[in-house]
């Protein structure tokens, strides 16, 4: 079965952990609610900063912060547009989504689509 990644890297800084991991939670339920297989939030724990590349360089990553790599599961490309489509008119997630209220800058946050090739 033919899977959908949407994956995201976002600087969270250390003090704001606890209220990104509770935005989060909602917003996963939200969701999941509307059809996404699966919502991960992973925290880094071996993200070393590389040479050339590496996730603390591709957000910035200042002191007193911890990279973050979150994804959502999805069945197809189409299944992610027909859930982000529900998900955005959920009045329940645009209380949550005002940028000043946000635990971390959105601006050095990246993201994309992605078709999975290899699942084992």
């Amino acid at each position: 079965m033919a899977r959908y990644v949407d994956g995201f890297v976002l600087p969270i800084p250390k003090k704001n952990a606890a209220v990104y991991r509770r935005i989060a939670r909602k917003a996963g339920k939200f969701w999941r609610e509307h059809g996404a297989l699966a919502v991960l939030e992973c925290s880094g724990d071996d993200v070393k900063p590389g040479k050339l590349t590496s996730f603390p360089q591709s957000v910035k990553l200042r002191k007193n912060e911890a990279v973050w790599f979150s994804f959502i599961v999805y069945k197809s490309r189409a299944h992610r547009d027909r859930v982000n489509a529900r998900v955005m008119k959920d009045p329940r997630l645009a209380s949550m989504m005002d940028p000043k209220q946000m635990p971390f800058d959105g601006k050095r946050m990246i993201f994309g689509g992605f078709e999975v090739r290899v699942d084992l």
